[in-house]
């Protein structure tokens, strides 16, 4: 034995479990009168939040909810989102946030795979609750809490949420986690095949990938952070805590309108915020009556697929500033960020935001991102051109998808994460992902990245929104096919497209067909080109 591990013990003293509901409790303690969250004309300081999580967590109690049960919610960005974030973990239990996008039939059997034992529904929701109660075939404590814009709802065998408050003691608090590897929520990934997958995250990771948001964005006690970002989704890529760890204010909206979106900007003064790329896309083409000037410089986190480097620029131009994240579901949301470098400012702005787009370098809080050889898990050269699969490895990666060994034996093989992002790494150990693995085009034996295409088709003035897939060809085996959504307005044709993309790719990456329309999308504002690869099939058979 070392000299240093000889009478020297792990104590309360000297190690403590980390959870990311001591953010909450030690802001109740130094800012106790700081406004919280903002939502309409309702605001709750950081004792108030404390005090109402604590309260939300002894009810449950008291209604035989208790350490390692499930507790689901189905809500818009709304106070009592924030509240189940803080008052289902100290009691031990698990937060299953659900996506109110979801038919009745998913989110029945999302509740019946998580065993979920309560449930906390938004009142806006409560027509899409009667429908699954009918599909449930078990007793469901439910609770709901009541937006003041909405009709008295019809269920009956249901508490009100705060009369349910009422019924907790005010210093409920636990010491949870007795071990941060417990589970904290149950998040379920949006196949587009097959049942959805429960990830699995435990208090560890949403401590530490709280922290690395908080870091990433510069988040401080003068922010203010605007739920443009579903909180359902990912735990709201674990902004739920990162802004409460920052002692910043969470300023809650239930819809994403650019319009809205642009007053709370000025009303509030936003500093920060977060959204997919087609949030990004919104703003960029709202329309001059949506849009207000405001003073200070917004910092914008963008995740998923690479955002086009055109929307990148013109956001940029409107006085925001873009922070390019990737992650996945299984992370937790955020894994990596496209760290701007100090030559990047002498950059012309489409050179800029061409630099901005790409993944970048894992997070502080994370061990490691890399790219690797999926057959050998060598990893690639880091040449910007080697294809590989993104693959993630540290604290912040989920425990595992619930109830399916074998799926989550697949997705841990060789002791990395597999993402199914197919990438190549640069010199500068930048990673860009160039499509799923399932998504690229392959032509004549030649690998082609649809977001490539996709790259060019986004700075066509008339293009508001493109995806390019697979469809069947004698000759080539497969050639890229275009679906595009213009501009209000526009009449351009498929041969111009076609001509467009001629003059600034290859050849033979230019889609051979293009077709106009809007584009399916999933309940997270994904582009389903699943649907769009079974359209593109149908149209060359």
């Amino acid at each position: 034995m070392s000299i240093f591990e000889q009478d020297l013990e792990q104590n309360r003293a000297n190690f403590e479990p980390l959870s990311p509901v001591s953010f909450l409790r030690r802001a109740a303690k130094i800012a106790p009168n700081h406004i919280a969250i903002i939502d309409g004309h309702r605001e709750f300081s950081y004792s108030d939040f404390w005090l109402r999580s604590n309260q939300l967590a002894a009810a449950l109690s008291q209604r035989g909810i208790g350490a390692g049960d499930c507790v689901a919610i189905l809500a818009g960005n709304i106070p009592e989102m924030l509240e189940a974030h803080n008052g289902v973990p100290i009691l031990g239990a698990v937060l299953n946030s659900l996506n109110y996008r979801l038919d009745a039939a998913t989110i029945c059997f999302i509740l019946n795979h998580g065993e979920a034992k309560a449930i906390i529904v938004d009142s806006a929701f409560t027509n899409l609750l009667e429908e699954v109660l009918t599909l449930l075939d078990r007793e469901l404590l439910v609770v709901i809490a009541h937006d003041p814009n909405e009709q008295a709802t019809s269920l009956t065998n249901h508490l009100d949420y705060e009369s349910l408050l009422k019924e907790g003691l005010q210093n409920f608090y636990i010491d949870q986690p007795k071990n941060e590897w417990q589970a904290i929520s149950l998040l379920y990934t949006s196949g587009t095949t097959g049942d959805p997958k429960g990830c699995v995250y435990h208090h560890r990771g949403a401590y530490l990938n709280a922290l690395g948001n908080m870091h990433t964005l510069g988040l401080n006690q003068d922010s203010i952070y605007l739920w443009t970002l579903p909180m359902f989704h990912c735990d709201g890529w674990t902004f739920t805590w990162a802004v409460t760890a920052a002692l910043a204010t969470h300023v809650c909206l239930r819809h994403v309108d650019p319009g809205i979106v642009f007053q709370m900007i000025k009303k509030h003064s936003i500093t920060h915020m977060c959204g997919a790329p087609i949030v990004l896309n919104m703003l960029a083409h709202a329309s001059p009556d949506q849009k207000t000037t405001f003073q200070q410089e917004v910092h914008i986190a963008t995740g998923g697929a690479a955002p086009p480097s055109a929307v990148i620029e013109s956001m940029e131009t409107h006085g925001f500033r873009v922070t390019h994240l990737y992650g996945l579901t299984e992370t937790y949301g955020p894994a990596t960020v496209c760290v701007p470098q100090q030559d990047w400012t002498n950059l012309a702005g489409s050179e800029k935001a061409q630099r901005m787009a790409k993944q970048g370098v894992h997070y502080v809080t994370l061990e490691d991102a890399t790219i690797k050889n999926v057959t050998t898990m060598a990893n690639c050269p880091t040449d910007g051109i080697t294809m590989g699969e993104v693959m993630i490895r540290g604290n912040t990666v989920m425990k595992g998808y619930l109830k399916n060994k074998r799926a989550t034996q697949e997705c841990f093989a060789g002791g990395w994460f597999h993402s199914g992002d197919l990438g190549v790494q640069h010199p500068d150990n930048y990673i860009e992902v160039k499509d799923r693995s399932k998504d690229v085009i392959i032509s004549g034996g030649e690998n082609i990245s649809s977001l490539e295409i996709e790259e060019y088709l986004y700075r066509h003035p008339d293009i508001l929104e493109a995806a390019v897939v697979a469809q069947p060809d004698e000759k080539w085996g497969e050639s890229p096919c275009a679906f595009i959504t213009l501009h209000e307005g526009s009449t351009i044709k498929e041969e111009s497209i076609i001509e467009y993309c001629r003059d600034n790719l290859a050849r033979y990456k230019t889609p051979k067909t293009v077709i106009f329309g809007p584009l399916p999308k999933t309940s997270t504002g994904k582009i389903q080109k699943y649907l769009l690869r079974q359209l593109a099939a149908k149209r060359e058979s």
